[in-house]
């Protein structure tokens, strides 16, 4: 009698067991805790600094959790205090704990595509890093003015640090550090400058640093692709003429204004390096990122006679096109009646 009795005692006992210590593991460690808006996997970054704690009261405070307690725990059992990494990480919908800690502790993060436009300045691009990776626009600054840096990395200077950011989409990770980052940026530069580039550019008689600026002030000149190969035969025929280049987007650079709608005789004045009206040559270095199709004009540009160029009134964004002196004056006449017209000073 006391054995029939024993056996189902023993497997009540384990049961309790069971549910007692093995079910509340199981439901910390396997059962699905975390949730993201509307089911959609959610980034999340982890910053420089944080310890584990950090981490969780952000996974709270952005509502991936719903068992805080459970998290710290298998994070502890886990080791994840002493293996946190900065990053960004994709966390998806209904993982358990055990999930989130393996992902989170093994630094395994999801690059970002980091993609870019046109900047005019330093500045303009330290903002915009600060605004979409983990370094801040000083850190960033602080290596495109490190002369040492520059030189040793890619012969460039403060003054021409810019000229190796090609607009495009690049893939990096979020926490990249400034000093990587510039590299990353230079290596781009480089495999943009393929063979076949490379030979266009020497046909024309210009070096790299030479390309990228004129490339710069055709970007500032015009938003029409199919007209810009035409606009750098201009720029060319001056540089080869040793005429001064009188392109307005240098002085609206050298004024550090580029709002300026008209360019005035006041403007012309300014005395910068930039101020190709009182310069002759190309300025020390890009006024702007250029893009690819502004650089390619450059390097395909067209051979003509033409050394003038002036604005269409018709509001097109394209440009009338001259060989002569007296040609060009038309144009820009007609052009400046219609700023006035406009009343625009």
């Amino acid at each position: 009698m006391k054995k029939t009795l024993t056996r189902p005692l023993i497997i009540l006992g384990i049961v309790l067991a069971i549910i007692l210590f093995a079910l509340p593991y199981y439901r910390k460690v396997f059962t699905p805790t975390v949730k993201t808006d509307d089911g959609k996997a959610q980034e999340f970054f982890v910053y420089k600094g944080w310890d584990y704690i950090k981490v969780g009261e952000q996974l709270l405070a952005q509502q991936l959790i719903t068992d805080p307690e459970g998290f710290h725990w298998v994070a502890e059992q886990m080791n994840y205090p002493n293996n946190v990494h900065s990053g960004r990480y994709i966390i998806e919908n209904d993982m358990s704990n055990r999930e989130l800690v393996t992902l989170l502790r093994s630094g395994q993060q999801t690059p970002i595509n980091f993609t870019f436009v046109k900047f005019r300045t330093k500045e303009q691009l330290a903002t915009y890093v600060d605004e979409k990776l983990m370094m801040s626009d000083k850190d960033l600054l602080a290596v495109m003015n490190d002369r040492e840096f520059l030189d040793k990395r890619s012969g460039l200077t403060p003054e021409t640090s810019l000229a190796i950011f090609i607009p495009n989409t690049y893939e990096m990770y979020w926490d990249i550090e400034p000093e990587e980052f510039y590299d990353r940026m230079f290596k781009e530069y480089k495999r943009f400058w393929s063979d076949e580039r490379n030979a266009k550019r020497e046909k024309i008689g210009l070096n790299r640093l030479e390309v990228m600026t004129m490339a710069s002030i055709i970007e500032e000149e015009t938003n029409q692709n199919d007209e810009k190969a035409r606009m750098a035969g201009v720029y060319l025929n001056r540089v080869r003429d040793k005429w001064p280049l009188q392109a307005d987007p240098t002085v609206k650079y050298a004024v550090g204004d580029f709002s300026i709608k008209r360019v005035l005789n006041k403007h012309l004045q300014v005395d910068s390096p930039y101020n190709t009206y009182l310069y002759p040559g190309l300025p020390p270095a890009p006024i702007c990122t250029p893009s690819i199709p502004s650089i390619d004009a450059v390097l395909n540009s067209e051979r003509h006679t033409y050394m003038f160029f002036c604005a269409k009134i018709d509001g097109s964004g394209y440009h009338h096109f001259s060989t002569t002196q007296a040609e060009h004056t038309a144009y820009a006449n007609e052009y400046r009646t219609m700023l006035n017209q406009q009343g625009i000073k």
